[in-house]
């Protein structure tokens, strides 16, 4: 029997900075140690993450790569709009 492939996962972490940063990951918790420890993206180890604010689950890396940008090209009102909107 074939397993079914593990969900991905959209992030968004608030930085110390007070900017967000979006990521997408298998695991979001270990995704999240590694950016606190200055393993993770380029931007958070400039402005180190202090929480994981939101994520949301997605099917396969596909779904997740574009949500993670359609997020990205949002102003920060839209991205804490994305907050608030309930987990489908």
């Amino acid at each position: 029997m074939a397993r079914s492939p593990a969900p991905w996962f959209l992030y968004l972490l608030e930085c110390q900075d007070g900017s967000y940063y979006a990521g997408i990951s298998t695991d979001v918790q270990a995704r999240f140690a590694a950016h606190v420890a200055g393993k993770g993206a380029r931007y958070t180890r400039a402005r180190p993450p202090l929480r994981v604010l939101a994520w949301r689950q997605y099917p396969d890396r596909a779904s997740a790569s574009r949500a993670e940008w359609e997020l990205k090209r949002q102003p920060r009102a839209r991205k804490l709009a994305w907050l608030q909107r309930p987990v489908p």
